[in-house]
This record gives C-alpha cells, structure tokens and sequence, in this order.
C-alpha cells in the first residue's frame, strides 16, 4: 500500500494540514520560523541574566520547525511554490544571521584562542555568505536553462555542522553567564563549537566548488 492510499483526504487532521490556499501547515511553520529569527536576535541582545538561554531556547525552537514542517509536507504530500521558495531562505536566515551575530561577539572566538580567531571566524563567516549568494544565484540561472540542480553531499553535512555549531556556542554563551572562563565545562563547549565552525567552513567552501565543477555546464549554455 502507498503512501497516497494512506491519507485519508477527509479526516480533520488531512484539512487542518492543507488549510486553505497557500497557507498550509508546513508553510505556517515556516513563517513562524522567519518571525522568530528578529525575536532571537532580540534576546541575544537584551541585557539581562539568561538572556543567552532564551537566545538558545528560540534557536532550536526555529531549528526544530525546520524538521517539522518538511516532516508534514512529506507525509500528506503537500508542495507549494511559497514553500520551495520560503523554507530554503527562513533556514539559511537563521543559521547566517547567528553566525552573524557571534561575529559581534568577539569574546566568543577568542575568549580562549586569542585574537586571530576573531579574524579567521569573520573570514569564515565570509565564504558562507559567498557560498549561499553564488549557489542561489546559480541555481537561478540553471533554473531559466531548464536544469534542476540538487542538493549535493557536502552541502548536507555542512548544514549539519552549522547548525550543532551554533547550538554549542549558544551553550557557551548561555554558560558563561553563571560560570567563569576558567570552568573547564565552559572551555570544552568553546572548543566544540568552534572547532564545528571550523568544520562547516571546510565543508561550505567544498559545497560551493562542488557545484560550481559538477554543474559547469549550465554556464555554457
């Protein structure tokens, strides 16, 4: 039996999904994830104890929005174009603007490693704001060629690595408002986040070229 058999197109569940026109759940969902990106910078902002864990809460709340509405559009089979055109911008919003906002945080780099990692993590917050700008816009004009460009390996696991990059030094963060900087628990989240950063910078910068080389074609048309 297929999944198509399965979905019961009566049930209250099936139309609550669906809802009306363009405003089914998955993309509610996204929109809620593009509202609570300025909500997140707020509270990284705002200058009071655990400031830094909202910060954190609101983060994985977005990030978990991400799996849930690509779960639903899955299961009832729903695909729209706002949601093709939503969802891969309300990710890549939240992740850039966090890394971001750490980049006005010097401390957070270099709290432990001094002050070329303030230069190496700008550097690096750089080349994934390159990456994401040149593959949209060549994915725009393998679009108007007729060619669907799929997601490639190295971007998949560069979009993991961010993502538990952050988490981690939101936990720093979150952490050194109760504990000093000598606390080795403190020190061991720095160096996993940072060392994730690094990580998904490598992978960024291996996601862009393997684009670029696998789908050179689409530049001769």
């Amino acid at each position: 039996m297929n999944n198509e058999k399965q979905i019961d197109k009566n049930s209250r569940a099936y139309k609550l999904v669906v809802g009306k026109g363009i405003w089914n759940l998955p993309n509610k969902l996204t929109m809620l994830r593009m509202v609570m990106i300025p909500i997140f910078v707020l509270f990284f902002y705002l200058n009071f104890k655990s400031h830094f864990i909202i910060a954190l809460l609101l983060f994985c709340a977005a990030s978990f929005t991400d799996f849930l509405d690509g779960a639903i559009a899955r299961k009832y089979k729903i695909v729209s174009n706002l949601g093709k055109f939503l969802d891969p911008i309300a990710d890549k919003v939240l992740v850039l603007t966090a890394l971001v906002l750490f980049i006005t945080k010097s401390w957070i780099f270099t709290a432990y490693l001094g002050s070329w990692a303030l230069i190496a993590a700008g550097c690096g917050v750089a080349v994934m704001l390159a990456r994401e700008i040149i593959v949209s816009g060549f994915r725009m004009v393998a679009a108007s060629a007729g060619v669907v460009i799929a997601a490639d390996i190295f971007g998949k696991y560069k979009t993991i690595t961010q993502d538990f990059c952050i988490v981690a030094l939101l936990i720093f963060t979150a952490m050194s408002e109760f504990l000093s900087l000598n606390d080795l628990a403190l020190e061991v989240f720095n160096y996993i986040g940072l060392a994730l950063f690094a990580l998904s910078s490598i992978l960024t910068l291996l996601s862009g070229v393997n684009y670029l080389v696998k789908n050179r074609q689409v530049l001769k048309a």
